[in-house]
């Protein structure tokens, strides 16, 4: 070989090899995030959903990615923002209730983990709890199962009630149907009568305490929802102009203000389900992963709106708060 000849060969072997690298590279498998809400609502379950996913050896960015589909608290836009990612044929997806419902519709091959606020057996996401079958499983965080427990605290803050109030989100009906059936069995086993109150926008929630107020202010139920979740702000802000006493599903309300929350722990339930992300994209299969029963609970009160409400906080519901804030 002439001198020439073997300096043009390593001059182009270096522009070559790293195509020839890259080829064998396997692909980094793609995870699909589909949320109700919008992204500043739910930031701390995203973060928890990371977490999961780093536990298990997947960081987004270096070897997962996350494709992220925000319905902006317009679930009828769930189905299209499902069709995108099964297009792109991603290796699972995670998703709260509603957005599993519409992944359920869509495909039943691509692994769906969800988090669930009532029975996953009764809603037909999932054969049993011990073993899904399908391609689904998930968590469920018992927010149904917990409306009594939440109509009860609120019973025992404010005893001389006659009536509660009940918002709901008639554009989320799963949720709010079965909130207000299990509220109003609730509520008349303690001999409360039930006010309900529907909001699927800003507006509409600004209307519906005015309703409320103008009927006579009494306690209010907020349903757990993502529209609420993300005007949580908006919610506590009207409950204190009009010195309504309201309970809320999840901590991240008395976080900013609100009365009181009970509810599972959305961080751990978020965990979870990017634990079974990450485990699914190992290889594992949807059907086999048992669907996770939340038993962490969190009774949280904020003390100062307590005061600024005008109401004294029994020792009792004191000694039994996972969190009060002063």
């Amino acid at each position: 070989m002439k001198r020439r000849d073997f300096i043009t060969l390593l001059g182009g072997a270096p522009i070559a090899w790293p195509f020839a690298v890259r080829a064998q590279q396997p692909a980094m498998p793609v995870v699909g995030y589909l949320s109700p809400a919008s992204p500043d609502a739910l930031a701390y379950t995203l973060r928890a959903f990371r977490q999961g996913l780093k536990d298990n050896g997947y960081v987004e960015g270096e070897n997962v990615a996350i494709e992220y589909r925000w319905a902006e608290n317009q679930t009828d836009r769930l189905p299209t923002l499902v069709a995108e990612l099964v297009r792109q044929q991603i290796a699972v997806i995670a998703t709260p209730i509603s957005g599993a419902l519409a992944a359920k519709a869509a495909t039943t091959t691509i692994p769906i983990v969800f988090v669930a606020g009532e029975d996953p057996v009764r809603l037909g996401l999932v054969t049993s709890l011990a073993r899904p079958g399908g391609n689904m499983t998930g968590v469920n965080i018992f927010a149904n199962e917990l409306v009594a427990k939440r109509l009860e605290l609120l019973r025992e803050l404010v005893p001389g009630a006659a009536r509660v109030a009940v918002l709901v989100n008639p554009a989320n009906p799963a949720t709010a149907e079965t909130t207000s059936r299990d509220l109003e069995a609730a509520a008349r086993a303690i001999g409360l009568h039930v006010q309900v109150l529907e909001a699927s926008t800003t507006r509409e929630i600004d209307a519906a305490f005015a309703t409320f107020v103008r009927e006579g202010a009494t306690p209010l139920f907020v349903s757990g929802d993502p529209l609420f979740t993300s005007r949580r702000v908006q919610l506590i802000l009207l409950a204190t102009r009009h010195a309504v006493p309201v309970t809320y599903a999840g901590r991240q309300f008395p976080e900013v203000g609100g009365l009181m929350s009970y509810g599972a722990s959305l961080t751990d339930a978020w965990r979870q389900v990017g634990a079974y992300a990450g485990r699914i994209l190992k290889g594992a299969k949807a059907a086999d992963l048992p669907v996770v029963q939340s038993s962490k609970f969190e009774l949280v009160i904020n003390a100062q709106a307590a005061r600024v409400l005008g109401l004294e906080i029994p020792s009792s519901l004191l000694a039994r708060a996972d969190e009060v804030i002063e």
